[in-house]
């Protein structure tokens, strides 16, 4: 670590370890959010919709399954409050037994039981922060060892992140045992999309449909363009593997899959940054840039692949711009100046413009990590916070809480309406966004407990983030402005099993020595 960045760490332990012990006043023991009333709300939620679909949890179980497994959540804003219940309560219902596994499984599209791998990472991401990781065990069998002992079949049917989403969820749940013995799986998985998909230069091609994003403006259904998608989820994961690897004892494997991370990461900005468009783009087979800005150019910062201070930070201009990709009614998948914007149609799955939560969530996970890690960029809190509530309000159809596949920038109308397979679309996350992102609990590899909320400062005068699992202890996140709400005193506060051990008068970044 750069000296100047150990001194800051050693700083904020500081600063974490100083807070932690005054205010001898305050109550030092936190009881926690009684669960009456988000039990009202989650029963409100049943009684919107008839339930076409029953899997393994019925609405009638609901509020039992959902109080023993998902952290408590109040705000100041009662729609970014919903939200986030409605969002578990929508995930339960695609919790599924496999009979041919025997396994638990999460599916994508309600009225379908076979689960499918594009968005296999969003459903680690989101999952990870529930107490009971048993189904997630599951589900991550299912697809390396539920064919013959074998990965399935379809699990490269799409571009997916599995590697890095798992080594995101170790750093949640501290499951070290069930990660390492995944190693052998995800090189082997690894080595098949070499072998499927990889290129001389080492970099990956796909077609935008089995990118999950077809008709596209940069692609095609039988075009093997180099996308920032596949070859940036690939670094991903070789980063994933080589800490995987060097956990295991295996370093010749770490250093095999680290000098591929680093391979990757070299080509993509050398071959993939337009820098006319100042922007992360495709290019075709022979490498000819494609002129068009599309927001699987974000992606690169989801996985912290871009070096800072080279300039590519100048590209997040694009996601406050009207021109570019800020929408009434959500961040775009295209540009909106561009001139084939939204021609493709309307109700096949187009990828030309329309909003897709699928791409909301990769964009706004990415910014967050801009906002940490990349001081020059050309976005606020304050930006980012604007998106996400526009994310939020985005959850509604003919009234009622909604969530579907994708929408019209300008109406926020569901483009596949009331088909039942847009339903419940389980292809995006939210609560991620929000515990991570807004709340700021950011997982780290050591063993200093982060809080870095992105909510700028004057916008909610309270939260609480409560019993949220991380490694085995309950982190509780309080900002209560002026001490009235929770009756502990002003400011942001860190609780871990009921005990606080950090606080703050402001909105900030805090180190805090696990207890």
């Amino acid at each position: 670590m750069p000296r100047l960045h150990q001194i800051i760490f050693t700083l904020g332990l500081l600063v974490a370890l100083t807070e932690a012990r005054s205010d001898e006043a305050t109550p030092r023991v936190w009881s926690g959010l009684g669960p009456e009333r988000f039990a009202a709300m989650v029963e409100s939620f049943n009684a919107m919709e008839d339930e076409p679909v029953v899997n393994l949890v019925p609405n009638a179980e609901a509020w039992r399954w959902l109080e023993t497994r998902v952290p408590r959540f109040e705000c100041a804003d009662p729609e970014v409050e919903r939200v986030y219940w409605f969002r578990w309560w929508a995930l339960r219902k695609h919790l599924r037994h496999d009979p041919a596994t025997g396994r638990k499984v999460f599916s994508e599209f309600i009225t379908r039981p076979r689960p499918v791998s594009s968005a296999l990472g969003h459903h680690l991401m989101e999952g990870r922060w529930l107490k009971d990781q048993a189904p997630y065990d599951d589900y991550v069998l299912y697809w390396l060892r539920g064919k013959e002992g074998g990965r399935q079949d379809h699990l490269h049917r799409y571009s997916q992140w599995l590697a890095y989403a798992l080594w995101q969820r170790w750093q949640v749940t501290r499951d070290t045992a069930g990660w390492l013995a995944l190693v052998d799986d995800l090189v082997a998985d690894y080595r098949a999309w070499e072998t499927e998909r990889g290129r001389a230069d080492g970099l990956f091609w796909q077609h935008d449909v089995w990118d999950a994003m077809e008709e596209s403006i940069s692609g095609g259904r039988k075009v093997k363009h180099v996308r920032p998608t596949l070859s940036v989820y690939m670094y991903g994961n070789a980063l994933a593997l080589a800490r995987l690897a060097a956990k295991a004892g295996r370093p010749e494997v770490a250093k095999e899959f680290q000098d591929k991370a680093d391979h990757l990461r070299s080509r993509i900005q050398a071959v993939l940054w337009d820098e006319q468009l100042g922007f992360f783009g495709s290019v075709t087979e022979t490498l000819e840039r494609i002129p068009v800005r599309e927001a699987i150019g974000f992606i690169p910062w989801y996985f912290g692949l871009p070096e800072p201070g080279r300039g590519y930070e100048r590209a997040w201009a694009q996601a406050i711009d009207t021109a570019g990709f800020r929408a009434t009614y959500g961040l775009t998948t295209a540009e909106r100046r561009h001139p084939r914007f939204r021609s493709h149609g309307t109700g096949t799955c187009e990828w030309d413009g329309a909003v897709w939560p699928f791409a909301t969530s990769q964009t706004l996970t990415a910014w967050g990590r801009v906002l940490r890690d990349y001081p020059a960029s050309a976005v606020t809190s304050s930006d980012y916070f604007d998106a996400f509530l526009t994310y939020t309000r985005s959850h509604r159809y003919d009234g009622r809480l909604y969530l579907g596949e994708y929408q019209d920038e300008t109406t926020g109308a569901w483009l596949k309406g009331p088909d039942p397979r847009s339903r419940w679309y389980n292809h995006s996350t939210y609560a991620d966004l929000l515990i991570e992102g807004v709340v700021g609990l950011r997982p780290r590899e050591d063993d200093t407990l982060e809080v870095f909320p992105l909510l700028p400062a004057g916008t909610w005068p309270w939260f609480c983030l409560d019993g949220a699992s991380y490694r085995g202890r309950s982190v509780s996140i309080l900002w209560d402005k002026d001490g009235k709400k929770y009756g502990l005193g002003p400011g942001l506060q860190v609780w871990v099993d009921g005990r606080r051990v950090a606080r703050s008068d402001r909105l900030e970044r805090l180190l805090i020595p696990l207890p």
